[in-house]
């Protein structure tokens, strides 16, 4: 026992282990379970249901629901685990969205009565069901419509137990009626919900001109109706990307009124996509963070009512603009994402508009087609007993005759059969009507049914050999459903263009302000009456201020570096800061490169072309680049390449005028020229390729670019005064006298 023992376990030690290739075990065992989540879980077919849908709706359609009176839930989950294996709380959840009390369908299936929770709310739990109660809602006539007469497959339950449908016959496009999501392996389908009378029309557009185009799709099928109601920002173009691809966004507004008397907003609908919870916490957050200093409280006043959130603002707020300003930054305005992901013959399809009702079309010809059949036969089996009965009607004693003389009961049907040369079914129909009903009378009536059954057989026949038949059978159908079940729209539409988008200029408090910038790169907002408390600055050593200005916190900034790059601002993003800091550094805060520091500020910036920057470079050119050559396209943060690299820059001036600046060299020579001398360049980058503003000797380079330099040089007029460029510089006065101390020293 020893020596077998051992022997297995080496050849279980040496024996190699069991390889199989990535994409095997993929095909083998990922695949299986990513198509069932596909196809039998997460993805709508073309009747508008998940598999979850419609084992619940078929049980309750089979527990005789359509009529009579409410059962509890709870019984319904229990039958409904005969054809869903799934626990009881999924099924229930599953019920609790197809109910009325819900509202998360503009035509619920399931009448309810309890608590259901509500659609716009995720904390609002539905009650248990052992308490609630429910029966299918008559508009379940029409997706039920033929289903007992073989117009869609039966198909084995989950232990073959029982038969279920394949598919629910929908009499209409239930499939955009009912909004839908799910989400598969690698795959989710979001589909919204639209108007029934508008899908009614949009389909008898189809069957009657199958070229019917988007154009004329988007004409009557106007846009996305969700049960929340509220508002769809109507953008065509983006309407027409959903109608033809089935992709794209549709953006959803809230409903809300101004009450006067109590000077409150109260929001009376919401987008379908959001919950009351979202927008509460979004409101919250704002008015804790001092963002919402227009409102003094809020607060969810749903009801048996219906649904309202109240907020109440203060003396001399405009509610127009307070709402831009909540649904620019609360869900009271959100998008519904539209993936119309549908199940076609099993295999997922992205479709747009058009396709969905198309393969919707061919599913509805399919049902009929099967459903006619099926009474067509049924008509040709009871036209064909009747018939037989019409031949016993010109001797009803020889019948009695024959079945009293007939010695068996299995040569009663033989006997008729030849007796009145009938097949074996007419003689067993006539074998088995009782004694009493063998009178004239009785079988005249039966045989006026035969005219009735010949014309019906005609007009099925026509129907299913005529398709433009079978199409005007399905659009008087739409009709009728219209004129039935149709509902004016709940989610009315808003051009987008009608809409004034919010100005986040409301949310900038206005005040005036003094701001500093150093060399090193710190910046400092002060307001005034900070800086009459404490006017004495903090800055690194070695450090200086460079600028120093009196602005607005709305006004805007413009800063250029020392890597040739410009980056805009505001003013309002920097936080207040005191002279006793050392200000915010301003590198970090506008995410410069490294190394790089601002030499440049200005404020409110004008890009008119009569306006320029003069930029001095240290190989002594100079240029002047228009302003216009920088006006940049929406709300841009950073230009790249904002002028020349060539050289290392020594000033950038904001020229406003044609007062003069003082140029000095390294050697301490200067200049003193005017702007207009200076050539203008339209292209950023350039320094002037042949102008020199300064001429240099070797190793001599541009050290100093001044504007206010009178206090400093007050001889410069008249000592550095330059009429052309290039010009050769003049010794500084103060260089000049020391020189000169100097030999008179050495003598």
């Amino acid at each position: 026992m020893a020596k077998i023992k051992k022997e297995v376990k080496e050849k279980y030690i040496e024996s190699e282990p069991v390889r199989q290739p990535i994409t095997e075990t993929i095909e083998t065992n990922y695949m299986p379970y990513a198509v069932s989540v596909m196809v039998s879980r997460a993805i709508p077919e073309i009747d508008g249901f998940k598999p979850a849908h419609r084992k619940l709706l078929y049980t309750m359609y089979k527990m005789g629901l359509m009529t009579g009176h409410r059962t509890k839930s709870a019984n319904i989950v229990g039958e409904t685990m005969k054809l869903n294996p799934h626990g009881d709380m999924s099924i229930y959840e599953t019920m609790v969205r197809l109910t009325r009390g819900n509202e998360s369908l503009l035509h619920p299936f399931i009448d309810s009565k309890g608590s259901f929770g509500k659609q716009y709310s995720r904390d609002m739990a539905f009650a248990a069901s052992r308490y609630t109660e429910a029966k299918l809602d008559p508009f379940c006539t029409e997706i039920f419509a033929g289903i007992d007469k073989n117009a869609v497959d039966m198909v084995d339950n989950y232990d073959s137990t029982m038969k279920e449908p394949r598919l629910l016959p929908t009499t209409f496009p239930n499939v955009l009626v009912s909004a839908n999501l799910g989400i598969a392996v690698g795959l989710a389908s979001s589909i919204c919900s639209f108007n029934l009378g508008e899908v009614c029309d949009a389909t008898i557009a189809i069957l009657r001109s199958p070229r019917t185009d988007t154009e004329k799709l988007l004409d009557i099928l106007k846009a996305p109706d969700f049960p929340g109601g509220g508002y769809v920002v109507y953008d065509r173009e983006q309407m027409r990307k959903i109608y033809e691809t089935g992709k794209g966004s549709v953006k959803l507004r809230a409903k809300y009124v101004y009450d006067e008397a109590e000077n409150c907003i109260e929001i009376l609908e919401i987008p379908y996509s959001t919950s009351i919870e979202a927008i509460l916490k979004e409101i919250s957050d704002m008015f804790k963070e001092g963002k919402l200093k227009e409102i003094t409280d809020f607060r969810d006043e749903i009801d048996l009512k219906g649904f309202k959130l109240t907020i109440d603002l203060r003396k001399g707020t405009n509610p127009d603009t307070l709402m831009q300003k909540l649904f620019k930054f609360t869900p009271l305005e959100d998008s519904f994402a539209c993936n119309f992901n549908v199940l076609i013959d099993g295999a997922p399809k992205q479709l747009g508009i058009k396709g969905i009702l198309t393969e919707w079309i061919r599913f509805r010809i399919n049902c009929l087609t099967r459903e006619f059949n099926f009474e067509l036969e049924k008509k040709n089996t009871r036209l064909h007993l009747l018939l037989g009965l019409g031949k016993i009607l010109l001797d009803i004693d020889k019948a009695v005759k024959i079945v009293r003389e007939t010695e068996k009961d299995d040569e009663v049907v033989p006997n008729l059969m030849k007796g009145f040369d009938i097949d074996k079914d007419q003689a067993e129909y006539i074998a088995d009507i009782k004694l009493r009903h063998l009178n004239r009378e009785y079988i005249m009536n039966r045989l006026a049914d035969i005219e009735s059954l010949k014309k019906d057989i005609a007009t099925i026949k026509e129907i299913l050999d005529d398709e433009i038949k079978m199409r005007a059978y399905i659009i008087k159908q739409l009709m009728d459903i219209k004129k039935k079940y149709a509902k004016p729209r709940k989610t009315l539409i808003i051009q987008s263009d009608d809409i004034k988008e919010f100005d986040k200029e409301i949310l900038i408090e206005d005040f005036n302000a003094k701001i500093f910038l150093t060399k090193d790169g710190y910046f400092k907002k002060i307001t005034q009456q900070s800086l009459r408390g404490n006017s004495e600055h903090k800055i690194k050593e070695g450090d200086e201020i460079l600028y120093e200005l009196e602005v607005s916190n709305k006004d805007e900034l413009m800063f250029l570096t020392n890597k040739c790059q410009m980056y805009f601002a505001k003013v309002s993003d920097f936080e207040l800061s005191k002279a006793s800091e050392l200000g915010i550094y301003v590198p970090k805060k506008l995410k410069f490169d490294e190394d790089e520091r601002p030499i440049f500020m200005r404020v409110n910036p004008s890009f008119d072309e009569n306006q320029n920057l003069i930029f001095v470079f240290e190989n002594g050119k100079a240029v002047r680049v228009p302003m216009s050559q920088y006006a940049t396209q929406g709300s841009r943060k950073k230009l790249k390449k904002a002028y020349s690299d060539v050289s290392p820059i020594v000033s950038v001036i904001y020229e406003q005028s044609d007062d003069p600046i003082l140029i000095i060299n390294s050697e301490s020579k200067a200049i003193l020229i005017k702007p207009s001398l200076i050539p203008v360049k339209t292209t950023r980058t350039s320094i002037g390729t042949t102008v020199f503003a300064m001429n240099l000797k070797k190793n001599q380079k541009i050290t100093e670019v001044l504007t206010d330099y009178e206090a400093r040089y007050p001889e410069a007029h008249s000592r550095y005064r330059k009429l052309k460029i290039p010009a050769t510089g003049v010794l500084t006065l103060d260089k000049d006298i020391s020189s000169k101390q100097m030999k008179i020293g050495e003598k």
